[in-house]
């Protein structure tokens, strides 16, 4: 899939580089077809990692792809330079007064606090309250997913007593689920997190459907109301080197963090990682896109 992205955006080079279809505004210009409009919110602290990541995974599908970021105002990012942040973030009241194809929640470093203790809190349910009638259908990953499955279904996140931090194995639950279509028997899922869902609530949710999980780390994938919400407890747009990066991070900090699972050759962090989720992670985006946003949304929105 062509993606368009602002042609400054520092990110383009290197996707350009990595052989993905960027499309630049002017030829954008020149397509006579209805493109995707997709919003981002990006909450993580590195954002143009985040970015990276992202564009990656929703570059692999025929459709064309019309990206925009968007930043909170009640909480200000200082991981972030701030001419970056000028030059390629909006804000929701600038957004908000039109109709898009697809937004994305994403993760953030706070799954330890209460969700009222979040400083963006109330700006993030307002975005939340807004999609319903302005958005065909909310991506919510890890972090978001849980923020999601609490503020709209009621889902509560639970302790799970130690860091879940690895590669770790899951299957789907429904084959012929459209947002696990193409998808093999076990596949496998980064998972960087200290909390959990409640299956249990889920479960007597009738709005809900679990349709992949895992027998460690609990649900992964969630459809919300057929697909006007989905939930992804993990984080498969994770790069090769995420993992060990916040590993080392920890391990700076002093906090002695066990070795990441099913990431290092012989469990040993002195080997380079290996890559074992990208296809999957390409498929769920591509499958979100086209059955849950293109198919979806008429022609004119």
């Amino acid at each position: 899939m062509p993606i368009k992205i602002d042609n400054d955006l520092p990110v383009k080079k290197i996707l350009e580089e990595e052989n993905i279809f960027v499309m630049d505004e002017n030829r954008a210009m020149s397509q006579d077809i209805r493109p995707l409009d997709i919003l981002i919110l990006n909450l993580m602290p590195l954002k143009e990692d985040t970015e990276l990541q992202l564009l990656r995974s929703l570059s692999n599908t025929p459709l064309q792809v019309n990206i925009s970021f968007i930043r909170t105002v009640s909480y200000e990012s200082k991981n972030t330079d701030k001419d970056h942040l000028a030059r390629f973030y909006t804000t929701f009241d600038k957004v908000k007064r039109r109709k898009w194809d697809g937004l994305i929640i994403t993760g953030a470093p706070v799954e330890t606090m209460e969700f009222e203790d979040v400083e963006y809190w109330k700006e993030l349910t307002e975005i939340m309250d807004w999609s319903e009638a302005n958005v065909t259908s909310t991506l919510h990953i890890c972090w978001g997913a849980q923020a999601g499955l609490y503020y709209r279904y009621g889902v509560k996140k639970v302790p799970i007593g130690k860091k879940f931090s690895g590669v770790y194995e899951h299957y789907p639950l429904h084959k012929k689920t459209p947002l696990v279509r193409g998808f093999d028997d076990t596949f496998y899922v980064p998972q960087s997190r200290y909390t959990g869902v409640d299956k249990d609530m889920i479960v007597a949710n009738p709005r809900l459907e679990i349709v992949s999980e895992s027998k460690i780390t609990g649900p992964y994938l969630i459809i919300g109301d057929e697909g006007k919400n989905i939930f992804v407890t993990g984080h498969p747009e994770y790069d090769t080197v995420t993992l060990d990066q916040e590993y080392k991070r920890d391990l700076g900090k002093g906090i002695n963090p066990e070795i990441p699972v099913n990431y290092y050759p012989d469990n040993n962090p002195d080997n380079k990682p290996v890559k074992s989720w990208r296809c999957h992670a390409n498929t769920l985006y591509s499958n979100w896109l086209n059955y849950y946003v293109y198919q979806v949304t008429p022609y004119e929105l």
